[in-house]
């Protein structure tokens, strides 16, 4: 209900087009959403005793396995198509990752190899660990798969160039770390102009061009917990209900949590499910939902900071008007009191904790 004023009888205005009706007071919800689990995030104790230092940490994600993996595919290529090939093994290789890594630390993006390896301005570390030449050769080799094969496995799987390395590399990041009880789910682009047939173009993002990568991640440290790069359109039809496909198969086999998502992905349909799977969800939700009552839609005469609240038995739905003709809307099956937290702008307790949690997939883009 508006704050400052008495409930209002249910009436049409409450119901939305796909005919769920919500009420202005709470009297008939659920008290208690469903139990969460988890408490804190961190570590795994499977990651904790093996880690000693920085290369341990470093090798708990690049395993020996993938390493292997790299090494016999790049010297497959660099055997059939290069000249004067010299076999590879995991130590060298080892020692380019460093020289790339170290390349990321100096800033040396855009640098060009012979200021790296100069006489003069460049750093010796590089010269001394291998020649620019073999650096170059490496560069050029590097490969995950066997590219004869690949053409096969390519028609059903659009990742068949690195499939194998990123299945292993994703496994690792749920097996080294337990998330918080908030777990935040969005997109990140990965910036690209290379051929790729699922290149994305996203004007609204800085780097526009680039891989779109659905994300799982701890919204307390922005850890990446599951992860899903998006491979573009199965056939000539647009999905419908992407957005909850993603959350679901980002969260299969996950309980006792509380997730928050942007309204590509919030859907009254989804909080439903979620709750079967012990998972609260919080969300602003696109205004064009037809679940959505026009009593939460209309803005006029309503004033400037003012909330409405509207509820189902499982979930509390809320407009809050920042500015004159402007709000924003939210659901929450997390939720289920109309609570105004302190402050000048009284915002509802939703929205402060879903600001709390959104940013866990944009600040891992900030780091």
């Amino acid at each position: 209900m508006e704050e400052g004023t008495e409930a209002t009888p249910v009436s049409t205005t409450w119901t939305g087009r796909n005919g769920v009706v919500r009420s202005p007071t709470n009297q008939e919800t659920l008290f208690h959403p469903p139990e969460m689990g988890r408490k804190k995030g961190g570590p795994t104790y499977y990651a904790t005793v093996r880690v000693h230092d920085i290369k341990s940490a470093f090798g708990l994600f690049f395993t020996p396995v993938i390493i292997d993996l790299v090494v016999e595919n790049t010297n497959l290529y660099g055997h059939r198509n290069l000249k004067e090939w010299k076999e590879l093994d995991a130590t060298e290789f080892q020692a380019f990752l460093g020289l790339l890594i170290l390349s990321g630390l100096f800033r040396s993006k855009g640098e060009s190899t012979a200021s790296l390896w100069g006489p003069k301005n460049g750093r010796a570390i590089f010269g001394a660990t291998m020649t620019r030449n073999r650096f170059h050769q490496i560069m050029n080799a590097v490969r995950f798969d066997d590219k004869e094969q690949r053409r096969a496995r390519f028609r059903d799987d659009r990742l068949a160039p690195i499939r194998s390395l990123w299945d292993m590399w994703r496994v690792r990041l749920s097996l080294l770390y337990n998330t918080g009880s908030d777990v935040t789910i969005d997109e990140q682009l990965v910036p690209f102009k290379g051929r790729c047939k699922f290149r994305q173009y996203m004007p609204k993002k800085p780097a526009k061009y680039g891989l779109k990568i659905w994300m799982a991640t701890d919204a307390c440290t922005s850890y990446v917990w599951r992860c899903s790069i998006y491979t573009g359109r199965s056939g000539d039809a647009r999905e419908v209900g992407q957005g909850r496909r993603v959350v679901l198969e980002l969260l299969e086999d996950v309980k006792g949590i509380t997730v928050t998502c942007d309204n590509f992905f919030t859907s009254f349909q989804l909080g439903q499910e979620l709750l079967k799977k012990k998972i609260a969800l919080v969300g602003t939700i696109r205004k064009n939902k037809p679940e959505l009552p026009p009593k939460l839609l209309d803005t006029k005469g309503r004033d400037v900071l003012s909330s409405v609240f509207a509820f189902t038995r499982t979930t509390m739905a809320v407009s809050y008007v920042p500015k004159r003709g402007r709000n924003v809307v939210l659901i929450s099956t997390k939720h289920r009191q109309p609570v105004i937290a302190e402050g000048p702008k009284r915002k509802p307790e939703v929205i402060t904790d879903y600001n709390r949690c959104k940013g866990g997939v944009d600040n891992l883009d900030k780091l």
